[in-house]
């Protein structure tokens, strides 16, 4: 057992006892850091009562609310592995993910009640699903009935630091997603790196508005508790309420896509004067337009702005875009900085794998301790991707000779859309079984708010297939922020290289005109 585990943490949340820890701005949930914790081991023993133990996987399908943050508190103390879901995947998908994961208990609110219970038959693991609020949608068990039958109780013991804590699902380039398995640790020291990061300091108020099912919502659950800071949290991203909530409790920090950031600033009701309580501002997932990133900045010359760029597998944040290098500006404003303390980043030949000199363009490839233990029941994939104690990112860059970061393209043919990952690959195999369809390309189109939007290709005999039949054809498989928003059907063949490989470069240079 070492210090390397939540647990430690969230006691650290003791010495700010009777400080404001979390609001949950639409119920109405105002409590202190010992309120808090005293229903998160609340939660462990309810956890406990259905029969969880340390190594089951215990998932989460709900918005963002108060009871989603205990959930997550309650399993990293060691309660249960927690599975959050991506609250955005279509019914198969959910179908695959807990199945594949064995999640055996799993809490869900009403907007996902009902589809839960019509794919229930089809659970081959889940034994209990519990609902948080008190709609009458489809439930075992209540969530609050729960809470008020069990006694807070004890922090438990700390678990070890290499023991799993969190199995979350990410885009999978076989079509399928992959669980990434992460270890307390990870949960660890994603924390204190970002603390250090970001200049984090005593008091702060967060507003939180990004999904609890995603890596950077540890953000939300996690990076304040050890500064005694208080989070403010939202059920979901909305411009005008993110600028009201701002204003009216005095907001510190806000972090999120930089689609989320171009949505506010365009909004009708946007005044400069609306953020001047902040002291930070962090973004990630997705390149900030230029464009954008100089509109803030010369808004907002005193506020501190924070690049991350990571990887679920990770647990987020492995180089930063810090403050400082943000106020030194020039071409670094270009790079997704450099790797943080504790992480090593090599650019390695793709297909030799050995190291590239300064200025190359290659593999990123990552080692440090906050890495995945792996991948939930795909022995194969993760021994393509952990060697050597090292991590294939998958994704094509540069580095320059201070250590600046300069994303050059993505190896795996991803294309991130408002912050979400689509990997290509999985909606060429959704489109590809539709009846006629001969050959499928998916790329990224630019776009001015979503940052890329995703296109396809597609090859078929004359008049035989609309784009009416695809798009419902896709969304049968897939989420709908993974479906192409704009297609081109084509009798013609795809452009292949002398390997036979698609050319999907050539097929984005045809797309001059961005996605509307």
């Amino acid at each position: 057992m070492g210090e390397l585990n939540f647990a430690r943490i969230l006691k650290r949340g003791l010495m700010f006892a009777d400080d404001r820890a979390l609001v949950d701005l639409a119920k109405s949930h105002d409590v202190t850091y010992r309120q808090h914790i005293d229903r998160v081991t609340q939660l462990t023993g309810v956890l406990h009562g259905l029969g969880v133990v340390r190594s089951d996987r215990v998932g989460v399908l709900a918005g963002s609310c108060h009871e989603y943050i205990e959930l997550w508190h309650a399993c990293l103390l060691g309660a249960a592995i927690i599975n959050p879901l991506n609250s955005r995947l279509a019914p198969d998908e959910y179908v695959y993910i807990l199945n594949d994961s064995g999640t055996t208990v799993l809490f869900v609110d009403e907007t996902f009640a009902r589809l839960v219970h019509d794919i229930r038959p089809r659970l081959e693991h889940l034994r209990t699903v519990v609902l948080i609020g008190s709609s009458d949608a489809p439930h075992d068990l209540r969530f609050d009935d729960l809470m008020a039958a069990q006694s807070p109780c004890p922090i438990p013991a700390e678990p070890d630091d290499d023991q799993p804590a969190v199995l979350m699902y990410t885009g999978g380039t076989t079509g399928l997603p992959k669980g990434v398995i992460l270890p307390q640790k990870a949960i660890a020291l994603i924390t204190y790196r970002s603390q250090m990061g970001m200049l984090i300091e005593p008091g702060w108020r967060y507003l939180a508005f990004m999904p609890l099912f995603h890596v950077g919502s540890i953000m939300t659950w996690a990076l304040l508790i050890p500064t005694g800071g208080s989070v403010y949290l939202l059920p979901g991203f909305e411009p005008k309420a993110v600028m009201n909530a701002v204003r009216e409790h005095r907001i510190t920090a806000i972090a999120g896509v930089p689609t989320m950031f171009g949505l506010i600033r365009h909004h009708p009701d946007f005044e400069p004067s609306m953020f001047e309580s902040l002291t930070l501002m962090g973004y990630g997932a997705a390149p900030m337009p230029d464009a954008l990133l100089a509109r803030y900045m010369s808004l907002y010359p005193n506020l501190n702005y924070f690049q991350a760029y990571g990887m679920t597998e990770f647990a987020a944040t492995v180089c930063a875009l810090t403050p400082y290098d943000h106020r030194v500006g020039g071409e670094i404003l270009g790079s997704v900085g450099r790797p943080c303390i504790g992480v090593e980043i090599e650019i390695r030949d793709p297909e030799t794998t050995e190291p590239l000199p300064v200025g190359a363009v290659g593999e990123l490839w990552i080692r440090c301790d906050s890495a995945m233990l792996g991948y939930w029941n795909k022995p194969d994939a993760t021994a393509h991707a952990l060697v050597d104690g090292w991590y294939r990112s998958g994704d094509a860059g540069r580095m320059d000779e201070n250590g600046y970061v300069f994303l050059a393209d993505r190896v795996k043919d991803m294309i991130v859309s408002g912050g979400e990952n689509v990997y290509s690959l999985e909606v060429e195999n959704a489109i590809a079984t539709f009846p006629g369809v001969t050959q499928v390309a998916v790329v990224g189109r630019p776009h001015e708010i979503w940052g890329e939007a995703v296109h396809a290709f597609v090859v078929c005999a004359p008049n035989t297939v609309t784009e009416a039949d695809l798009d419902a054809h896709t969304r049968r498989t897939i989420a709908g922020y993974k479906v192409p928003k704009s297609w081109t059907i084509q009798s013609d063949p795809l452009p292949l290289s002398g390997a036979g490989k698609i050319l999907k470069r050539e097929l984005r240079d045809r797309l001059v005109e961005p996605a509307q």
